[in-house]
This record gives structure tokens, C-alpha cells and sequence, in this order.
């Protein structure tokens, strides 16, 4: 979960100091690459979101560069990927202080709410990624480091309406293998989700950064579900600049079936050629 810095190389780096990119990006899976758009590090580098509304649709990014002045000075310094649904927008924030988890959640009218959550004693600190259930009720989050589950709380804003009140756990995904490092899931069906991994070992799947699906025994329903991991392949890496990328949010856009995923590119290259990579089957 990089934390990306105001840094002054934008103004002073020339992009002649960047050596050319290289081959294609193949695909993973069975979803091909169909495109790449530069993901900024400071306001799209955490993750993405489809919001469905009426009257329009916007798809929306986080970075450290969105965080409201408001909601950092409360202590909540880190936003992940977002999630959407039912025109429903939700933003996970965390803290470094084992405090609350923060949801912060736009109705269609455009209204915000916050919802917090706190944390069970076994649970991880970090608050990674929002996802919302097709049919609204349910939202996942997830959590850094390996893990054989994915949390569920009821959604923020439809089945769960009082702000004041701690959001409860409603069940988990029990993973049938581990997984680490996810930054972001997204549902494809109501009982389908693909992660983004930012695994940088390879030993859980034999593969660095993978593209993960996961296969719900049965839709989510407030109790414990069982979920099917199956790792799809390596996430493109490709920039200029060797060394570590990382792998952040994801989102799949149901209107035409599309893909993205955001990956940042290593070191002076984060600033120039971080993609949100596009995907179609």
C-alpha cells in the first residue's frame, strides 16, 4: 500500500532519463490487454471505481492526493480501492493506531456519510479495498498480508442506514488457499470476484503480482461463505525503469465487460508511466 509523496522530480526529471518501454503486455488468463491509460501517483494510485447512476457514470479514483483534508486530520491517512454499486460509491480509509475503520459512503443524491468499523481483535489494521455485492447488500473489504479470508459487512448505505452505529462483520469469504497482499476485488457475478495481488514472492501460485478470481460457493447471504481462489497469471509489468512495481486497485465495469487494473511502475518511472491497465474477455 505505497504512500505516495509530493515530490519535487516532477518539476526537475526530464523524461529523456527514462529508457524506452518494452514488449506488449500478453494476457492473463482469459482477459486480454485492450489498452493502458497513465494512472497519476498522486490522485489515481490506490484504485478505481465504476459509479452507475441515472443521470451519469464516473469512474472515479483514489490516491493520497483525494484523501479530504477532514478525514486525515481525524487520523485516517490511507485510502484503498473503492467500490460501487446501485449508484452507491464507498471509500475505505485506515489509521495507523489500531482505531476504527473508516467507510466513507456517496449516496446517488451525492450525499456522503461515514461509517466506521471496529476492529475485531483478530482482525488486520488495514482497510484495502471496497467491493459491493451485484445485488447491493453486502460489501467486501479486505485486508493486508497473507490471509485465508475476505471480511463482510452489510452495505453502508442500503442494508446498514445509521452512520452512529459501529458497522458490524456480517460473515467472511473462507479462502481455500491463501492469498497476500490483495490491494483490491471486484465483483464480475454474484458469485465471482477477481483481485489484484501485490504478492512480491510468487511461492503461494508460482506467480509474482497474479491476477486472482475467486469463486463463491453460493452468493453472499450474511454468514460465511466458502471461496475457490484461482490465480489467472502475472499482472503486466511494464515501464522504463526496472525494479519493483506494485500492483493496486481494481475495477470491473458491468456496463461493457471491461477490466482495469492499476499497476505503478518502479522508482523515478512511478511518475511517468504508471498505467491502469484495460482488460476484456
Amino acid at each position: 500500500m505505497r504512500r505516495v509523496a509530493v515530490v519535487t522530480l516532477l518539476a526537475t526529471v526530464s523524461m529523456t532519463l527514462v529508457p524506452a518501454v518494452a514488449q506488449a503486455a500478453s494476457a492473463v488468463g482469459p482477459w486480454n490487454p485492450v489498452g493502458s491509460d497513465r494512472a497519476r501517483p498522486l490522485d489515481e494510485s490506490q484504485g478505481l471505481a465504476t459509479i452507475v447512476r441515472p443521470n451519469e457514470t464516473i469512474i472515479r479514483y483514489t490516491g493520497v492526493g483525494t484523501i479530504p483534508a477532514g478525514v486525515s486530520s481525524r487520523g485516517w491517512n490511507h485510502v484503498g480501492d473503492p467500490g460501487a454499486g446501485h449508484g452507491y460509491y464507498v471509500e475505505p480509509y485506515q489509521r495507523d493506531d489500531r482505531g476504527a475503520k473508516l467507510f466513507r459512503v456517496q449516496a446517488p443524491n451525492n450525499q456522503w456519510s461515514e461509517y466506521t468499523h471496529a476492529l475485531e481483535s483478530w482482525e488486520a489494521t488495514n482497510n484495502s479495498f471496497s467491493a459491493v455485492s451485484p445485488d447491493g447488500q453486502w460489501m467486501v473489504a479486505g485486508e493486508w498480508g497473507t490471509m485465508s479470508r475476505l471480511l463482510v459487512h452489510p452495505m453502508p448505505g442500503i442494508r446498514f442506514t445509521t452512520p452512529g452505529q459501529n458497522l458490524p462483520l456480517a460473515g467472511q469469504i473462507r479462502l481455500d488457499r491463501p492469498v497476500r497482499d490483495v490491494q483490491g476485488c471486484d465483483f464480475t457475478a454474484p458469485t465471482q470476484l477477481l483481485c489484484a495481488s501485490d504478492d512480491p514472492d510468487g511461492t503461494l501460485f508460482g506467480i509474482k503480482k497474479p491476477l486472482l478470481q475467486v469463486d463463491l460457493a453460493s452468493p453472499l447471504n450474511g454468514s460465511d461463505v466458502a471461496g475457490k481462489v484461482t490465480a489467472l497469471g502475472q499482472l503486466p509489468l511494464e515501464s522504463g525503469c526496472s525494479g519493483d512495481f506494485e500492483v493496486e486497485g481494481i475495477d470491473y465495469d458491468e456496463r461493457d465487460g471491461t477490466l482495469r487494473v492499476v499497476v505503478l511502475s518502479p522508482s523515478i518511472c512511478l511518475l511517468f508511466d504508471s498505467k491502469t491497465w484495460r482488460f476484456r474477455k
